[in-house]
């Protein structure tokens, strides 16, 4: 993410094994692009399209990866207060999955709500079935694991209860250096949602404990743009 999986980068990456690439994450109203521009002007990588661009900008990315790799999936990590901007995105040709940002802790994103601060709106149900149902792509909702006064499970069983396609988490424990996998175990136990695990995936040796959780699949990004990858997932 922050402004390095472009349609270019994930084209290189693709090979290494992946079966999902994902775009983003992306703004797409007036007060999250707002917030990308601040976060820009502190010196972070960040996403910034104008309003008029943005979904025209992200269908040329989707193509340009459909165009390599037509029998990879194409995501796109949006965020947005409303959901009808996720909806219109969602109903761009080609792109395969629309995915919720309910992820990012960037003050200038939780300052106005968004990010993981979504986990807290009385209305998370609704906002996500609201385009559950509204757009031709499948659906996933990325979280963020153990944000202070959320419960991450109760969480992940009411995304499952929208119809989403996804349950996308980012198992960080705060202060801990490695992904909660006793959370993750637990959840997958729970729900019937297809769960994708996230954080801690860059050696061999975490991949097979990601998988030992029961996820049914597992997403890479800081080992990935870092050039840190040291395992073809092709063979795992």
């Amino acid at each position: 993410m922050a402004g390095i999986t472009n349609a270019a980068f994930l084209n290189k990456v693709i090979p290494y094994g992946f079966n999902v690439a994902t775009l983003g994450g992306y703004s797409l109203d007036y007060p999250t692009i707002e917030a990308s521009k601040k976060i820009i002007q502190r010196g972070r990588k960040e996403f910034n399209f104008p309003l008029d661009v943005i979904s025209h900008h992200i269908k040329n990315e989707v193509d340009l990866i459909k165009k390599t790799h037509n029998n990879v999936k194409v995501s796109a990590n949006v965020r947005a207060i409303n959901p009808q901007p996720i909806i219109d995105i969602g109903n761009i040709k080609n792109l395969d999955i629309v995915e919720i940002n309910c992820h990012c802790r960037q003050k200038e994103i939780l300052n106005i709500g968004c990010g993981q601060e979504m986990l807290k709106r009385d209305d998370l149900k609704e906002f996500i079935s609201q385009i559950v149902d509204n757009v031709d792509s499948e659906v996933s909702v990325k979280i963020r694991a153990n944000v202070e006064c959320v419960d991450t499970l109760k969480i992940a069983k009411l995304i499952e209860d929208t119809g989403a396609d996804y349950l996308h988490i980012d198992a960080m424990r705060k202060g801990i250096f490695e992904a909660d996998w006793e959370l993750l175990e637990r959840i997958c136990d729970e729900v019937n949602i297809n769960v994708i695990g996230n954080n801690s995936v860059n050696s061999e040796i975490n991949v097979k404990k990601m998988i030992g959780t029961g996820v049914d699949g597992f997403s890479i990004a800081r080992s990935v743009i870092s050039g840190n990858l040291e395992f073809d997932i092709s063979n795992l």
